[in-house]
């Protein structure tokens, strides 16, 4: 593989924009229940996965149509 594509390639993958999430207390409690018992280590991980696996799923079923 060329390097200059592998570096463009590792650079778009940067994350660089950051968000700030609270939760209540049983928001929090369920969230380290979960961890807990499906050995969870990197929560930020999960979140990422969670929203970005919504998101995408709502865009894929709501993509505009031309009629």
């Amino acid at each position: 593989m060329d390097p200059e594509y592998l570096k463009k390639q590792k650079a778009s993958l940067v994350r660089r924009h950051r968000q700030v999430i609270y939760f209540n207390d049983s928001e929090m409690a369920a969230i380290r229940a979960y961890c807990d018992k499906f050995r969870v280590n990197t929560k930020a991980a999960l979140f990422r996965e969670a929203i970005i696996e919504k998101v995408l799923s709502e865009l894929d079923d709501n993509h505009p149509t031309l009629f």
